[in-house]
């Protein structure tokens, strides 16, 4: 039994640095792989919380508008009903506000890069539009809703 026990203890067994490296190359490709689409999602979530700062904002707009029957005079006023919107964030929502109150125009930019704009008025659906610039006051106009041509859709973004 003893000499069995010897002959267990002497032989050399383990892994080959060839079988290790194979390992660390798989685990490598895996990270690869992976990174990128951690990546994006990061992305995504920026772009999703321009998105929900923007719908807020409306939210806001059109709460305004059920007491008043016209949208907010001022960037000033809605920032007064809905402070968050436009605290000491660097991009806050800018709005456009039509003449007379009869539209609301709303756009944030998102930290990965992209404009988020949504357009309401009281004779028109919404519509929103989604650029890699910002939108000039043709793309945001004050009293008529926005011309697919410039990139808007009543679908959302």
């Amino acid at each position: 039994m003893l000499k069995m026990m010897r002959t267990r203890l002497n032989k050399d067994e383990g892994f080959t640095l060839i079988e290790l490296m194979v390992v660390v190359l798989i685990i490598a490709i895996l990270v690869a792989i992976a990174i990128p689409t951690f990546l994006g999602q990061r992305k995504n979530a920026q772009d999703s919380a321009a998105k929900s700062n923007v719908r807020n904002a409306l939210a806001t707009e059109k709460a305004y508008f059920s007491v008043n029957q016209v949208f907010t005079a001022t960037t000033a006023d809605l920032a007064a009903i809905e402070p968050n919107l436009f605290g000491t964030g660097a991009d806050p929502v800018t709005a456009v506000i039509g003449t007379n109150g009869v539209s609301v125009c709303l756009t944030q930019l998102s930290a990965g890069g992209d404009f988020f704009s949504v357009w309401d008025g009281t004779t028109e659906g919404t519509v929103y539009r989604v650029a890699a610039t910002a939108p000039a006051v043709a793309d945001c106009p004050k009293d008529t809703q926005p011309v697919a041509a410039n990139g808007w859709s009543p679908a959302g973004w």
